[in-house]
């Protein structure tokens, strides 16, 4: 699965041909949840409260790059990386 961004222990992914609404994938230690771009709501899994608010903050900077990533994998095109938190 691509990373398109990693910050504070906090790797973003996105599938290729991934199925479902536009979402991203979030690995943090031993935690995984999956993302939607839109609501930021976690589909499935569990973040910590901390890596969560973490990546909704980055998410909601990066909104429209991650609607281009995920049309992108959706077509089979690798994803871009994406700026990390700072």
């Amino acid at each position: 699965m691509p990373e398109i961004c990693r910050f504070y222990g906090i790797r973003i992914e996105m599938f290729f041909l991934d199925h479902g609404i536009p979402h991203f994938h979030v690995r943090y230690g031993e935690y995984t949840a999956k993302i939607a771009i839109e609501s930021l709501q976690i589909i499935r899994g569990v973040l910590p409260r901390r890596a969560y608010r973490l990546t909704t903050e980055w998410a909601v900077l990066h909104r429209d790059e991650l609607m281009r990533n995920w049309q992108r994998t959706q077509a089979g095109q690798s994803a871009f990386s994406i700026d990390p938190l700072t």
